[in-house]
C-alpha cells in the first residue's frame, strides 16, 4: 500500500501584506531603481546576482512606498516561461 502524496499547497501562502497570494517565486532584494513615466513605473529589484523589472503603476510604487535603497520582494506569477536560442548556436 503507497503512502498517499501530500497536496502541493493546502492554502495560499500569505504575504507579510496580509493578502493571501498563491504565487511561489519570490525574489527578496532591494530596489536598484524605479522609472516612472506617466501612470507606470519599471521597478528595478536586486535579488542576489539577479535582477528583476517589474512593470508596475505608479501609485503601487507609491502605495508601497518605493524607492532606491528600500527592501522588497518581487512576486512572479508566470503561466508559461519561453526559452530561445540564437540561430548560430
Amino acid at each position: 500500500m503507497s503512502t498517499p502524496r501530500p497536496a502541493l499547497c493546502d492554502a495560499p501562502v500569505v504575504a507579510d501584506s496580509g493578502e493571501s497570494l498563491s504565487a511561489r517565486n519570490r525574489f527578496p532584494g532591494t530596489v536598484r531603481s524605479i522609472q516612472a513615466d506617466g501612470v507606470m513605473a519599471l521597478v528595478e529589484i536586486e535579488a542576489g546576482p539577479h535582477l528583476v523589472t517589474a512593470a508596475i503603476t505608479r501609485d503601487a510604487v507609491e502605495s508601497l512606498g518605493l524607492a532606491e535603497g528600500v527592501e522588497a520582494t518581487a512576486v512572479v506569477k508566470a503561466t508559461s516561461v519561453m526559452v530561445e536560442r540564437g540561430p548560430d548556436e
